[in-house]
């Protein structure tokens, strides 16, 4: 079985997955949050900082691009190739409202007749990439997902990565299992399960409802618990120690990258939203780190959850109804 890392804006960006990777056994596959190629062609400084090879050197990185123009798609496709990544991932599954009001992300889903259209620009275009795609199941009903799985067969996805929620339903509701049996009856794509594997149980579910699935993708799940893909390997849990070295190392590396350590306090709040539900009985402590003001209340708050604090092997707060 193969684990990948869910991209996840705003908090797996370079500078977390270089210590994420250091610290804990690092998935097979680091998927970086979008980049959106423009008609001008060329990245933004934000952007070209997190795809630069010398900060990916060791991973697995994939970058991911979001478009809804085929020129574009190619353009910065053959970028990133030049720059030495093999493989590029279409995402068609970001439920923004101002992203699907543009007809990107999941909003090209709402046209299989424009994403058919969509896909034979960057198929049929001379790539030195392999082109992946992650998916939802359609804009509003899950039905929808019979017309884009028959535009889908009709092109070479070497991996086909589907989170099985509409766009309507953003990261709320249950995830939708029984619609992910349907591309696993029909698809000729090697297939890639996302959605709401939070946890060791979800994941062992997962892979026993469809013997033989090769991938999974995690976003929150291991956020939480970067222990996760250890635990699904067999080994041990998440190490204190091993998590004490990953927060200061990435604490530290915001603080280089923003050169300001209030911006780096703001940014690993973010990563706390997710990683504070591995301390049992942590909601007095999250709630002091979510006031901390200042840079050295922050450090004070952050200190003594590690000192204070249990941590546990499988964090369930994130738990849902899968169905499984």
């Amino acid at each position: 079985m193969r684990y990948y890392m869910a991209p996840m804006e705003g908090v797996t960006g370079w500078v977390y997955r270089n210590a994420f990777h250091r610290h804990f056994t690092g998935p097979d596959k680091y998927y970086m949050p979008f980049l959106s190629p423009r008609a001008e062609h060329h990245f933004s400084k934000k952007e070209l900082q997190d795809v630069l090879p010398e900060h990916n050197e060791g991973l697995s990185a994939v970058p991911q691009l979001m478009t809804r123009s085929a020129e574009d798609f190619v353009w910065a496709a053959g970028e990133l190739g030049r720059m030495g990544y093999r493989e590029v991932n279409l995402n068609l599954g970001c439920p923004s409202g101002t992203v699907v009001a543009k007809g990107k992300g999941s909003g090209l889903l709402a046209s299989p007749e424009e994403l058919d259209a969509f896909l034979d620009g960057i198929y049929s275009a001379p790539l030195d990439v392999s082109v992946t795609v992650k998916t939802r199941l359609g804009l509003r009903a899950p039905e929808e997902f019979e017309a884009l799985l028959e535009v889908f067969g009709k092109y070479p996805i070497p991996e086909l990565t589907v989170h099985p929620r509409v766009q309507k339903d953003f990261y709320k509701n249950r995830a939708r299992p029984e619609w992910f049996a349907r591309a696993w009856e029909v698809s000729s794509a090697p297939l890639c399960y996302n959605g709401d594997l939070v946890s060791l149980a979800d994941c062992r579910a997962a892979a026993a409802r469809f013997p033989g699935i090769e991938a999974l993708m995690l976003g929150r799940g291991l956020i939480a618990n970067p222990g996760l893909i250890s635990r699904l390997r067999g080994g041990p849990g998440t190490d204190r120690d091993a998590l004490r070295g990953f927060h200061d190392e990435l604490y530290q590396g915001y603080c280089e990258t923003f050169r300001s350590r209030r911006n780096a306090v703001m940014r690993m709040k973010e990563v706390w939203f997710y990683l504070i539900h591995l301390f049992r009985d942590s909601e007095r402590h999250a709630k002091k780190l979510r006031k901390a003001a200042d840079p050295a209340e922050y450090e004070a708050r952050a200190a003594a959850i590690f000192r204070d604090l249990e941590l546990l092997e499988d964090p369930t707060l994130f738990q849902t109804d899968t169905g499984w």
